[in-house]
């Protein structure tokens, strides 16, 4: 294993142009490519991909393509959860959704995080940090999720909101950035 992706893995800055990861991309891709087909694959063609692209997907997960992800091994995927049209799941740091998620249409799931400083910006470096989404999570159309956020088991996040920060349990949060509305039954 070469140095950044030792890197990309530890969670420290790391440069993503580098052959071994990009052929790690490119697999990806093909993978995606397949199961993003216009003519889709039947249901256990489905599912074989994606047991292929993911490090784990549980029972009756069901992802509506087109679906997007950077390495795909860097996912794992609960029971029944549901991913709509338009997922965006940057992996480059480990993203963990439980069972039983709604995950809406065009929702992002994005781990890498930039370099603030210009000078290293501009030098390509980046490093990511993981993403949690808690079991019976429903996070409705068009949400961003930022690197580093762990949503709460329970939660209901409002469409179009921007999760920047954590989540607790039981919530239902919306905004620009994302805010802790009320408490759910």
């Amino acid at each position: 294993m070469g140095e950044n992706k030792q890197r990309m893995q530890a969670g420290d800055w790391f440069i993503p142009d580098d052959p071994e990861l990009r052929e790690e991309v490119y697999r990806c891709w093909k993978l995606l490519e397949a199961y993003n087909a216009p003519v889709r694959p039947e249901p256990a063609e489905r599912r074989a991909i994606l047991e292929q692209l993911f490090g784990a997907v549980g029972e009756k997960v069901g992802i509506r393509a087109p679906f997007r992800c950077d390495f795909g091994y860097n996912i794992t995927i609960g029971d029944r959860s549901f991913v709509n049209f338009g997922g965006i799941f940057l992996d480059s740091a480990p993203i963990t959704i439980g069972s039983d998620v709604q995950i809406g249409p065009n929702v992002q799931l994005l781990a890498p995080h930039h370099e603030m400083d210009t000078e290293r910006r501009r030098a390509g470096w980046e490093k990511a940090l993981p993403v949690t989404i808690g079991d019976n999570v429903w996070l409705g159309g068009g949400v961003i999720v930022c690197p580093g956020v762990t949503i709460g088991e329970n939660t209901v996040v409002g469409a179009g909101s921007v999760v920047t920060k954590d989540l607790p349990a039981g919530v239902l949060a919306a905004g620009n950035p994302a805010r802790v509305i009320r408490e759910l039954d």
